[in-house]
């Protein structure tokens, strides 16, 4: 497994900046170096952010330059939203496209994308009034908008029909496009990232599994997110994680969460990690930071705990494969000598 830092908080004192909207002036040789002393080979960040880098082709040369020079490479790029909205989605489109020229300076081989839209009303319709949108986040509601609950067949087609077009350029540049699990859209839970999944049908176009945003796109989550993993480690190539803690409040029909470091949360990563693992995933762990607090300290608990993960699967592993060869010599060398008792141990240990 590899670490890519998805920082979800910019700290760096005296400056504190929206890792959303980042100016690439700001990202400094000590956050970088602090980056790279917590363990990640490199960072995420968004196309916005790239967009204003100045100086043309030489400031974008030389900002990938600093990245590389202090071992925190550029191994993913953000570039999302709906390409089959009315109103933005060929402005998304066309930012999509236009990211692969950057990718091409950072040697960046992964575009990855949230397919969630702006609010497309000033007012959430709770079902007995109607609110305004900017008093609550739009996650932890008993419904989301934009959601693959309210999604049409024929609205998938059209998303994997743009997929497909973008893929197709991507192939020309060497990169893999990622369609995100997310919250408020079409694709936010296991069965709908599988369908288009299947409808778009590209070798470079896979799926990021981000269970913190099922956790959190209902005020009661629409399925467990062990069993969403073990349906979609199979045909994921990036993955965003982040751990939460819910506070539901059954009679507001309302959920809110508390970001905390990845050991510390209601998501099981020991689990998904193996679900991963089993299925042969080579692609990132891009951990988001935390959105408060020290993001040092609270990031460097979440890929310390993640590496000690790891490193537990892979002694596991090394350890059943030494017995499974012990068991494969003994088959060979003394097959005479073995009852089937003797046999039915030696598999059964193994397994265990």
């Amino acid at each position: 497994m590899k670490y890519c830092y998805a920082f979800r908080r910019f700290s760096d004192y005296p400056y504190l900046g929206n890792a959303f909207d980042m100016d690439p002036e700001r990202i400094t040789s000590r956050f970088l170096s602090r980056v790279k002393d917590m363990g990640f080979d490199g960072i995420e960040l968004g196309v916005e952010c790239l967009e204003k880098i100045n100086g043309g082709e030489k400031g974008i040369k030389e900002f990938a330059k600093k990245l590389e020079d202090h071992g925190t490479p550029l191994l993913a790029l953000r570039s999302g939203g709906l390409m089959i909205d009315p109103k933005y989605g060929e402005d998304n489109y066309k930012r999509i496209i236009s990211s692969f020229k950057f990718a091409e300076f950072f040697n960046t081989k992964l575009i990855n994308g949230a397919i969630s839209i702006p609010e497309k009303s000033p007012y959430l319709d709770t079902g007995t009034e109607l609110i305004s949108s900017e008093w609550v986040a739009h996650a932890g509601l008993p419904f989301s908008q934009n959601s693959s609950r309210e999604t049409t067949l024929p609205e998938y087609e059209l998303l994997a029909k743009k997929y497909s077009e973008v893929c197709d350029v991507a192939k020309e540049f060497d990169i893999s496009i990622s369609c995100e699990v997310h919250q408020n859209s079409p694709v936010d839970n296991s069965w709908s990232a599988k369908l288009i999944h299947k409808l778009v049908n590209k070798d470079n176009f896979g799926i990021n599994p981000d269970l913190g945003n099922i956790l959190w796109n209902y005020d009661i989550p629409e399925e467990l997110c062990e069993d969403a993993i073990i349906e979609l480690a199979p045909i994921s190539n990036y993955w965003h994680c982040k751990n939460l803690q819910t506070v539901y409040h059954p009679e507001n029909e309302r959920s809110v969460f508390i970001r905390v470091p990845l050991p510390d949360g209601e998501i099981d990563y020991r689990y998904a990690m193996t679900s991963l693992t089993n299925a042969g995933y080579e692609g990132y762990m891009a951990i988001e930071g935390t959105q408060n607090g020290d993001q040092f300290y609270k990031d460097y608990q979440s890929i310390s705990y993640a590496k000690n993960v790891i490193k537990s699967l892979d002694i596991s592993m090394i350890f059943f494969l030494s017995k499974s060869i012990s068991i494969t010599f003994l088959f060979l060398i003394l097959p005479n000598c073995l009852s089937p008792i003797l046999i039915a141990y030696f598999l059964i240990d193994a397994a265990s």
